[in-house]
């Protein structure tokens, strides 16, 4: 009678033990609901300076000129607010610069790390920036004749006549980029954003003022790329 007790315990303690492991089988895991990790943001730094007031001061700190965003494009005035030159942004992908007359001037040309200076007729070219296989650029004549070399190294930039010789530096130091003459004393310098190549262009003097602040404004526009 015990045996026959006892056998029929068994016999249900195994019943229920498989019953219950077919229970846990059957059982659904319940995933947790994803996240949806925030988007990153544009990183929109270079951006952003690159579409600041750039302001110009001598070396006393007198205002000398600045250009001035606008929604296409920017304006350079002297150091009393006169308007000197507008600087727009065309659908053709080229930069128009006109005078406070309201006279067309020149046209600069952006191409993959060159930068042309246009006549006002778009006929002819007469000045080109190009960044060489070395990270240096150079400023060439209509002619294709080297007028400027514009060196890098560990102190800034050196812009030198095809003869090597030295005709400005430009030097970042204590938040002010500054062109230098080749004493080291101050010409003018700005606490604005601005690419280094892009303020080396006010040094090239065979330009005149609106062509350097047409080509410095489309040169910093792509970060001398």
């Amino acid at each position: 009678m015990k045996n026959r007790v006892l056998k029929i315990a068994t016999l249900v303690f195994l019943i229920t033990a498989i019953l219950g492991c077919n229970n846990t089988n059957n059982k659904t895991v319940e995933q947790p609901n994803p996240v949806n990790s925030p988007p990153v943001a544009e990183n929109t730094t270079n951006v952003a300076t690159r579409t600041d007031k750039i302001k110009i001061k001598t070396e006393t700190g007198t205002d000398l000129f600045e250009l001035k965003p606008q929604a296409d494009g920017a304006k350079l005035v002297d150091g009393k607010e006169q308007e000197i030159a507008r600087i727009k942004s065309e659908k053709s992908g080229k930069i128009k610069f006109k005078n406070s007359a309201d006279k067309t001037l020149g046209y600069v040309v952006t191409e993959k790390g060159a930068w042309k200076l246009e006549n006002a007729s778009q006929n002819q070219d007469l000045y080109s920036l190009k960044r060489q296989n070395n990270g240096d650029y150079g400023l060439e004549n209509a002619g294709k004749k080297l007028v400027y070399q514009i060196k890098s190294n560990d102190k800034g930039i050196e812009i030198l006549n095809p003869n090597k010789q030295l005709v400005y530096q430009v030097r970042i130091k204590e938040g002010k980029t500054a062109l230098r003459n080749p004493s080291g004393k101050t010409v003018f310098y700005t606490k604005s954003s601005i690419s280094p190549i892009a303020f080396a262009c006010f040094g090239f003097d065979v330009l005149n003022r609106e062509q350097q602040a047409a080509l410095a404004y489309a040169v910093n526009l792509t970060g001398g790329q």
